[in-house]
């Protein structure tokens, strides 16, 4: 077991000693966020473990302000806004060392009647459904995700106070594998990586990145829904310890002109015996399942981008010689495809090129396992690696935008199949509320170029 990771027998001793007195329940709400209740940890014992805990329905039927919206099957006014229940999965259990006397664990999302039945479109219900469909083939998912971010020298609270204009960057130019413009921010960087550790991370390794201030953390591969898992507690711990050093770090995907904040990420699939199952005989060492794998990808990405992609924002990441990703064609090491094959062996690994950094990684990794079963089921055909340059091809597009993208999922059967019809109209609506917030809001944008000109 990782340093920072729990057995609940080491939990009771350290509450008994005093050492933890918090226990925080979350869950992982449609935007990745991390949602829950500071539980005191004596009450935790006594009554959360064996009993869980409650939380309003709400929490997966909101916008990102916490809103509450119509449209949702799950949650609204004429179902009374009840509750579900927050299951606590043990084997999260962890310490939290940026927060002091404090311990987390997350949960899975159940009904309150009938009882113990999955709430199915909560993202980490959505993931293992997927996972099940893997393991029912006698696979497994072995997933990283590469989350970059900027750094801001201004606090969260005076970036809201601006409007978050004129905002200072930690690095004032590209430090992108710079070891002096990671040396400007290391006190942060190294704080951010031995907290994570300390929460039972695997943490690789630092690096700079193009956009002034932004900067990348990585982690070690794991378990499908143990690296989602960890993805979203760092990526809430790594927030909460810039807040308490006065910096603040975004990981949306496009917050300027300049290169956007993405996740890249990687996956492999092994037999339950650990075996490599992309590794064989074929072109680059490929077998004919991670050829069909591919093959799904290809033929879902357009109708999944949703799930990849899940905001406004997210679209405006894809530029043409941004290092995203604007065309779906696959490579061997190639950035400019929005697939890429990399490793060998043990180690040979798809890259979903697609995601940004605001992506909800349960919905993203299962977009892809979905998409991927997708072509092994129909044994679909891998078109030829793409050689050169994605950006200048004549491959289909990515989707341009949220409304483009939420119209071809809602669209899919591949996805109805997949998912399911209740899933796909969750987050149909999801996107609705998303595009319906955007075209009422007067921007800045409007308002320089209308408020005196026109």
């Amino acid at each position: 077991m990782r340093t920072g990771m729990l057995e609940l027998v080491q939990l009771r001793a350290l509450v008994e000693a005093g050492e933890i007195d918090t226990v925080l329940v979350a869950m992982t709400d449609m935007q990745g966020r991390l949602q829950g209740k500071r539980c005191a940890a004596r009450f935790f014992l006594d009554e959360v473990i064996g009993h869980a805990t409650e939380a309003c329905n709400y929490l997966l039927a909101v916008d990102v302000d916490m809103t509450t919206v119509d449209g949702y099957a799950i949650s609204s006014w004429e179902t009374g806004y009840g509750d579900f229940v927050l299951r606590p999965d043990l084997s999260t259990l962890r310490l939290v060392p940026w927060q002091p006397g404090t311990a987390l664990v997350l949960c899975d999302v159940e009904h309150v009647e009938p009882a113990r039945q999955p709430v199915t479109v909560s993202p980490r219900q959505i993931l293992r459904a997927q996972l099940a469909r893997l393991a029912e083939r006698g696979l497994r998912a072995y997933v990283g995700t590469e989350l970059e971010f900027l750094v801001f020298d201004d606090s969260y609270e005076d970036a809201w106070n601006s409007g978050y204009r004129d905002l200072r960057p930690a690095n004032q130019y590209n430090v992108d594998y710079s070891m002096l413009g990671t040396a400007r921010i290391e006190p942060l960087l190294r704080r951010i990586r031995n907290e994570m550790a300390g929460a039972g991370l695997y943490v690789e390794s630092a690096k700079g990145e193009c956009n002034p201030g932004q900067h990348e953390i990585a982690f070690r591969y794991d378990e499908a829904l143990v690296t989602c898992d960890n993805h979203s507690i760092y990526k809430n711990g790594a927030k909460e310890i810039a807040a308490q050093e006065g910096r603040s770090l975004s990981f949306m995907a496009k917050y300027n002109e300049r290169e956007g904040n993405s996740c890249h990420i990687h996956i492999s699939l092994r037999a339950e015996s650990g075996a490599a199952v992309f590794a064989g005989d074929g072109p680059h060492g490929t077998s004919a399942l991670m050829r069909h794998f591919l093959a799904g990808q290809l033929d879902c990405l357009r109708e999944f981008t949703y799930l990849l992609a899940p905001n406004i924002n997210s679209y405006k990441r894809f530029v043409a010689g941004s290092f995203a990703p604007t065309a779906l064609a696959w490579g061997r090491d190639n950035r400019t495809c929005s697939l890429r094959v990399v490793g060998e062996d043990l180690s040979l690994r798809m890259e979903n090129r697609i995601p940004g950094g605001d992506v909800n990684p349960y919905l993203a990794v299962a977009a892809t396992i979905a998409a991927g079963l997708h072509g092994i089921e129909h044994a679909l055909p891998l078109e030829p690696e793409f050689h050169g340059n994605a950006y200048r091809s004549q491959r289909p597009r990515v989707p341009r935008t949220l409304r483009e993208a939420a119209q071809l999922f809602g669209e899919s059967k591949v996805a109805r199949t997949a998912f399911g019809d209740d899933v796909v109209d969750h987050y149909r609506n999801a996107a609705q509320v998303e595009l319906d917030a955007f075209d009422a809001a007067v921007t800045d944008w409007e308002r320089i170029r209308g408020f005196e000109r026109l």
